[in-house]
């Protein structure tokens, strides 16, 4: 493993909990997390409503090169995409009480302390 895989990966695992925490504080139901669509995978599946919130969770510390936000790329969001619409497909379009899909995007920053500060995009894509 590279230095400073296991780190990085407590730090996501970190950051996806935070951002989970967050959602439920805010009345969505958690439906899923790290969900694997063969090789992709989602963050975090959360419901509010009708509404099946698709969350990609990014964290950067100080010195990066791009925010968490600017992070999230085309190829990632068709990848997110790709993902969403087989869960949506073969199991989600059967529930009534859903009408639609939407795209979040969790950002979580650590400040000079490690203290986090999460931005919550809604529909930040399509």
């Amino acid at each position: 493993m590279p230095p400073g895989t296991a780190a990085r990966h407590e730090r996501g695992r970190r950051a996806e909990e935070l951002v989970a925490q967050a959602l439920a504080g805010r009345g969505y139901e958690i439906v899923g997390r790290n969900i694997r669509v063969g090789s992709l995978e989602i963050d975090i599946l959360a419901r509010i409503g009708a509404v099946l919130a698709v969350v990609e969770v990014r964290t950067r510390g100080r010195g990066s090169w791009t925010s968490a936000t600017a992070s999230v790329t085309a190829t990632k969001q068709r990848r997110v995409r790709d993902a969403a619409s087989v869960l949506w497909a073969s199991r989600f379009s059967k529930d009534p009480t859903l009408e639609r899909v939407r795209f979040d995007v969790a950002s979580v920053n650590l400040d000079a302390t490690g203290e986090p500060e999460i931005s919550y995009l809604e529909a930040a894509y399509v």
